[in-house]
């Protein structure tokens, strides 16, 4: 079964396998200056819509829950799996939030590892990531491959 997961941001974070290779990334679709905010949701569905051409056994997208501290990043992230999980539905693939203490406790042991811990981590797993996002993404991969799903 091929499995996404998602690191939400204005840089965000993918990881897909289908239980053997794994490929993984960074979109980035902050909004550019003078365009609407709701552009990052637009490129989101882009980049989900590219991926399924790519990969059209698709069959689970995972994100990391949206935690509600107040302001633009919970607005984002809110909207990002209010989109993700609407173009799951129009596409008949299943979706997930899973807590984030729960992926860095997988990936590292400790369910409040910082990012340079998270990115040791997927590095060790032998991935050449980019950035932070890739790194939540894959550690997301890793979990949920780890549950058989």
């Amino acid at each position: 079964m091929r499995i996404l997961s998602l690191d939400f941001g204005s840089r965000c974070g993918w990881a897909i396998s289908d239980g053997n290779d794994v490929e993984s990334g960074v979109w980035q679709i902050a909004p550019q200056r003078g365009e609407s905010p709701g552009m990052r949701y637009v490129r989101l569905r882009g980049c989900l819509n590219t991926l399924l051409a790519a990969y059209p056994d698709l069959a689970a997208v995972y994100y990391e829950q949206a935690h509600h501290r107040g302001g633009a990043a919970t607005e984002y992230a809110v909207g990002c799996a209010t989109a993700s999980q609407a173009w799951c539905a129009e596409k008949g693939i299943d979706h997930a939030a899973v807590h984030s203490a729960t992926i860095k406790k997988h990936a590292t042991g400790r369910g409040n590892a910082d990012k340079a811990a998270m990115l040791a981590a997927m590095q060790a797993k032998g991935h050449a990531v980019t950035d932070d996002n890739e790194a939540d993404a894959l550690a997301l991969l890793h979990w949920a491959m780890a549950q058989g799903v």
